[in-house]
């Protein structure tokens, strides 16, 4: 049984994205002209700054340049997080988009954009935002109905943690 390039660098590099911990949530070899370019997306629960992202991007190339898992031929590391509108394919990542507003595609048809109240095994608890001056509110969607989910970028949304306003000396 062979394998894809892909999963042979996602084999050498998982572990020691973990190790740095992170997640390796996506690999890609891309051809630009005459070089080719690797793509390494990583996260965790808890974000990635620059500083981590500087250090597993020296870690993997150590480990890329001590191995031929590039094959011969120059290419260039990319490595970076998903981004403002990730897309959610795993458990993992509706635990880190709670309290995001996600647009959900349903496999039934039809779409859903609400925001993420509570994860579990099953599926989502969502808020599900009123409609001209309506209330929002509250709905169960199962794994099983959703087909893509993506994060939304959210620009004006109110806060409702009147707590998170008070300077040092208020909360002291």
């Amino acid at each position: 049984m062979s394998t894809t390039q892909s999963e042979r660098l996602r084999e050498l590099l998982e572990p020691l994205v973990a190790s740095q911990g992170l997640d390796l949530e996506e690999i890609a070899v891309d051809s630009v002209g005459r070089r080719r370019v690797l793509s390494v997306v990583v996260d965790s629960d808890t974000g990635a700054d620059l500083d981590r992202i500087a250090d597993v991007s020296r870690a993997l190339s150590a480990k890329l340049d001590e191995t031929d898992a590039m094959g011969e031929g120059e290419y260039t590391l990319e490595v970076g997080t998903p981004g403002a509108e990730r897309s959610l394919t795993q458990h993992r990542h509706y635990v880190r988009a709670t309290d995001r507003l996600v647009r959900f595609q349903l496999h039934e048809g039809g779409e859903l954009v609400a925001r993420i109240l509570a994860v579990d095994e099953d599926g989502l608890d969502l808020e599900v935002p009123g409609v001209k001056g309506r209330k929002a509110t509250t709905r169960r969607l199962p794994f099983d109905d959703i087909d893509k989910a993506r994060v939304q970028v959210e620009f004006n949304r109110k806060n409702d943690d009147k707590n998170d306003n008070k300077t040092e000396e208020e909360e002291a």
